[in-house]
């Protein structure tokens, strides 16, 4: 085999050795990514960290309190109509003092999973 060959044949063995251990570390951290994120939060613009249980990551958000009305029947989400009681499991005590909201799949028209509230004033 002439010594042109033998290095092309040597130099194709090396870059498919290289092309695998990139595809390696590409799945690998794509892996770990997409197992280590049921674990994470994603944190409030305040610093505090939604639980996963609220957010899956992305499903929260700062609200404004003209969001969020209350009424004798419990809090109101304004964009949606949705009536949240004040007994229900879904609310939180907000950390920061403001509403933040957290709906399925973060839309602005989605069903609430975790409303997070200031401490009532009276």
């Amino acid at each position: 085999m002439p010594a042109s060959t033998t290095r092309l044949a040597s130099a194709v063995k090396t870059a498919r050795r290289l092309l695998n251990s990139i595809i390696a570390v590409v799945v690998l951290t794509a892996a770990t990514i997409v197992f280590a994120a049921p674990t994470l939060a994603h944190d409030a613009p305040q610093g505090w960290s939604y639980p996963f249980s609220c957010c899956s990551g992305y499903d929260c958000r700062a609200v404004s309190q003209t969001s969020i009305s209350e009424r004798p029947e419990g809090y109101v989400i304004k964009g949606t109509g949705e009536v949240v009681a004040y007994s229900d499991a879904r609310i939180k005590n907000s950390p920061d003092g403001e509403y933040h909201w957290c709906s399925v799949a973060g839309a602005n028209d989605g069903k609430t999973i975790c409303l997070f509230v200031p401490p009532s004033s009276f």
